[in-house]
């Protein structure tokens, strides 16, 4: 009697297990990890996912009933249940009461991951300093009505972080507010954004009446698009913590914000050790899947381990192999010593899905079978920096003219983001074009790294590209060196006549532009904005939104520009509001950091503002 049971059991086993999909080969948890392995069906339909638990729940049930059988008839006890799966269990109960995903606590590092991933972050010597800095940063934003749509910041560390998720949002925000209600969709949708016409959009600037649906919603779609791109458009890994839904019986009733905070009170990462025990990743290769994974942990990623979690995230999206392959020294940490910033190679890593350190277009070849990495497409969102005006490096084309008119701002040890809400700003006229075209065919033949200058038979290369046709005088004055510098090509470019192929208009009926900026530094700032301040009034300590109104003149050289500034100045803008702005009295040019950042996008550009200077530090 008790074999028939048994066999009856087995026969419910094998029932249960019928039609089954065959288990997907596991790939090797280096490689779900660094490069972002298979997902498995059930994470792509639900509908399989649903018939696969009931399967593993009949099969569970089936085996426990033949354990329990084989033990009484052996009259020994059952197998005993490992404590860790105990703990786990509980975790999953207790994040399915914070309502935090997909009942998946995901993969535990191996010891060896988290060294790498630990040491490529932060190196072997990093402070405790370094380490509170971005384990005390969360994914928020600003609850300043006045700055409402920005990521506020606490410290210095993680604006790197910041700053990129921060031009994504503002492009859903702006740009594609109608993209915002398909983010917990179940049918995945591609990642790239519908195609700019020709015609020219402008955002609202009512940017203090976003709701907070509409910017969490961007947010996740932020996030989400920057951890695809990161894999290569293919998968996406999201990081959590194991130690989130411990102690959730303690603060039942509580926001869920609150109750986060509480379970990290005490939490650090020092180490390695203290990564791998805590850290917990899922691969996704559904957009659908991971949208709503990221959804359901938006909670997690504004508590403070939030912005560390987030670049924990692209990296392995990235894969850990495939970020030291994109850098030319991986021996350096990605955060950089004394103060804790994020290197250039983190910021192009969330900006453009590749952790190259440099901002040039392109690769650069040394010779000798050495070459350095740049940005090697176009990007959503842009870069500019104010090293390029100390003449540091040479950010090009793909970081600066971007598809949306969005550019994180870098300076020597902060990123702040620049936007404009009319994509106008980027068309460029006839002779900007020209300049474009002959600037970008100079760059190609620059092997100094940035130093603007060429060899003689690149200088030739660059003249047959543009159809520059110079007087031989001028050729050889400008070839006299051995290498042409480009001051002083441009110069002779500005005075060559534009039938020749230089950019001298006799016509002058190139007309100013005027366009407005805005700036976002999301680090607390005292702020007056041109209010007036009551005797003894502190200044409010706040991220600070600075409009810009940005003039560029219709002259070529310094010369012209600075004996007609006074009366195109006067002229007020663009010809067709010519009269519009007649009456109106010039405003005295005013000087920032951010001001330089500005004239490296476009040149000679003159820029006002109300109130406080905008800060770049």
């Amino acid at each position: 009697m008790a074999d028939q049971e048994e066999e009856d059991l087995r026969m419910a086993l094998r029932m249960s297990m019928q039609n089954s999909p065959p288990e997907p080969k596991r790939s090797k948890p280096r490689d779900a990890v660094a490069g972002g392995g298979a997902a498995t069906p059930a994470e792509e339909f639900p509908e399989v996912k649903s018939r696969q638990q009931q399967r593993e729940l009949m099969a569970a049930a089936a085996e426990k009933r033949m354990l329990l059988a084989s033990a009484k008839k052996n009259s020994a006890p059952p197998p005993p249940v490992s404590r860790s799966a105990v703990s786990d269990s509980k975790v999953v109960k207790r994040e399915k009461d914070l309502g935090l995903g997909d009942l998946n606590l995901g993969r535990k590092l191996t010891e060896a991951e988290a060294n790498e991933l630990f040491s490529m972050v932060f190196g072997a010597e990093v402070s405790k300093g370094i380490l509170a800095q971005w384990s005390n940063q969360g994914i928020r934003f600003s609850p300043d009505p006045e700055t409402t749509m920005g990521l506020v910041q606490h410290e210095g560390g993680p604006c790197g972080v910041l700053a990129a998720i921060q031009a994504f949002v503002l492009k859903y925000l702006l740009f594609l507010p109608e993209e915002l209600g398909k983010v917990a969709q179940n049918t995945p949708q591609p990642l790239a954004s519908r195609s700019l016409s020709n015609s020219q959009f402008v955002a609202s600037d009512n940017l203090s009446s976003l709701t907070e649906a509409a910017k969490t919603r961007a947010l996740i779609k932020s996030m989400g698009e920057i951890l695809f791109v990161c894999g290569s458009n293919k998968s996406a890994v999201i990081a959590t913590l194991s130690v989130i839904g411990q102690n959730i019986e303690d603060f039942e009733g509580s926001p869920k914000d609150e109750i986060i905070a509480k379970v990290l009170e005490g939490l650090s990462i020092e180490s390695a050790l203290d990564l791998q025990k805590v850290l917990r990743v899922n691969t996704y290769t559904s957009q659908a899947s991971a949208f709503q994974k990221l959804e359901a942990m938006i909670p997690v990623f504004r508590s403070r381990m939030g912005a560390m979690l987030f670049l924990i995230s692209a990296l392995l999206s990235r894969g850990l192999d495939s970020v030291q392959a994109d850098r030319d020294d991986p021996s350096l940490p990605l955060v950089t010593a004394p103060f804790g910033h994020a290197s250039q190679e983190i910021v192009n890593l969330l900006l453009c899905g590749q952790a190259v350190p440099n901002v040039f277009d392109g690769r650069m070849d040394l010779g000798g079978g050495l070459s350095i990495k740049g940005i090697s497409r176009t990007v959503e969102v842009g870069f500019l920096t104010l090293l390029e005006s100390l003449n540091f490096c040479k950010v090009g084309q793909y970081l600066k003219c971007p598809k949306w008119p969005i550019w994180v701002i870098g300076s020597e040890s902060h990123y702040t983001v620049l936007f404009a809400l009319d994509t106008s700003v980027q068309d460029e006229n006839e002779l900007e074009q020209r300049e474009s075209q002959i600037r970008k065919a100079f760059d190609a033949q620059d092997q100094s790294g940035g130093g603007g200058f060429i060899s003689v038979e690149g200088f030739h290369q660059v003249l047959r590209e543009t159809n520059v046709r110079l007087p031989p005088e001028k050729v050889d004055h400008l070839c006299n060196t051995g290498f042409i510098v480009w001051s002083e090509f441009w110069q002779v470019i500005l005075d060559l006549d534009k039938s020749l192929g230089g950019l001298k208009d006799s016509t002058g009926l190139m007309g100013k532009k005027v366009f407005e900026l805005y700036h976002f530094n999301g680090i607390a700032k005292s702020d007056l904005n041109g209010s007036q301040v009551i005797s003894g009034e502190t200044p409010v300590q706040r991220p600070r939104l600075t409009k810009l109104r940005v003039s560029v003149p219709p002259r070529w050289t310094p010369e012209e520009y600075m004996a007609d500034v006074a009366v195109s100045s006067s002229s007020g803008g663009n010809e067709s509001r010519g009269k519009e702005n007649e009456a109106i009295k010039p405003e005295p040019p005013q000087h920032a950091p951010l001001v330089d950042c500005v004239r490296t996008r476009w040149p000679r550009a003159v820029c006002n503002w109300v109130g406080d200077p905008p800060s770049i530090v």
